[in-house]
């Protein structure tokens, strides 16, 4: 058996121009969809990341402002300027990208940003929201992911799903989401024991562990839908997810790539809750 690839380029690119369509007759009715990002230090990664979201939301038709600040800045002026954002109803969305430096509290500077305007989906009212599974900004990455089953008509309702990484940013949320379309779900982590029994048995797998290769192909079911969302870059400087993906794609039915996969279709998802802001304010 070789798995299906589930490419994630081409279902951002699908999606993305439904919003920029979206966009466009919003902008024409007087409400241009707007994202402020802000980049604090100057790590690489969250430099490229920056660039990558602001590059897309000026493509999609919308208006995009960055914030840079210097790597010691204090927190109050970052909290100053979230504050100046959250009471501009030009603005529909606010990131922070992560991480931070250590002299920031990461918690509290997600909390300061409104909920309204919280289009990563990381304030605790919006994860609250999607605990109750009532309507809010979900996390982007789950989010995605979800997209993408639904695109392939993945089977959710009575599936065994198998999280395997528990963070408020994918793990958690994942779980939710899966959860709440009628899967059973197991969620495993670092003191998870005998992992590869729970990850056998599951119909759909997603690894966020950030460790890479570690998921391989002997602990997966054959068929299996398998979900990578770590992004690790190695030695030799390549990139690799939690996936060991030669392996894996032996034994699954339908594998995401790395890169290739869900890293599009998060930021495409980061574009979706922009939009669904812009259209509230303009009362859509």
């Amino acid at each position: 058996m070789t798995a299906r690839i589930l490419d994630g380029n081409a279902l951002a690119a699908k999606v993305r121009e439904d919003i920029a369509t979206n966009a466009r007759t919003l902008t024409e009715q007087g409400t241009q969809p707007c994202l402020a990002v802000i980049l604090v230090g100057e790590n690489p990664a969250s430099a490229v990341y920056v660039r990558n979201k602001v590059a897309a939301c000026e493509k999609a038709g919308f208006r995009s402002l960055k914030f840079t600040f210097a790597v010691d800045v204090a927190p109050e002026v970052v909290f100053a300027k979230i504050a100046e954002l959250n009471a501009d109803p030009g603005v529909h969305g606010i990131l922070v990208q992560l991480p931070l430096p250590k002299h920031f509290n990461e918690d509290q500077v997600l909390e300061a940003i409104s909920p309204a305007k919280d289009v990563d989906g990381f304030h605790a009212e919006n994860l609250g929201l999607l605990l109750q599974g009532r309507k809010s900004f979900y996390p982007c990455t789950p989010w995605g992911v979800m997209k993408m089953l639904e695109s392939e008509n993945v089977q959710i309702k009575g599936a065994e799903a198998v999280v395997i990484g528990r963070s408020n940013i994918v793990g958690k949320p994942m779980a939710v989401m899966l959860l709440s379309q009628g899967a059973t779900v197991t969620v495993c982590h670092s003191q998870t024991k005998d992992l590869a029994f729970h990850t056998r048995r599951a119909d759909i797998v997603v690894a966020a562990v950030g460790k890479p290769k570690f998921l391989t192909g002997d602990m997966i079911k054959p068929g299996a839908v398998v979900i990578d969302v770590g992004i690790n870059r190695l030695d030799d400087g390549k990139l690799a997810g939690d996936v060991d993906f030669d392996s894996a794609k032996e034994v699954a039915g339908l594998i995401t790539p790395v890169p290739g996969g869900v890293g599009p279709m998060t930021i495409t998802m980061l574009l979706a809750n922009t939009l669904e802001s812009a259209k509230r304010t303009a009362g859509k």
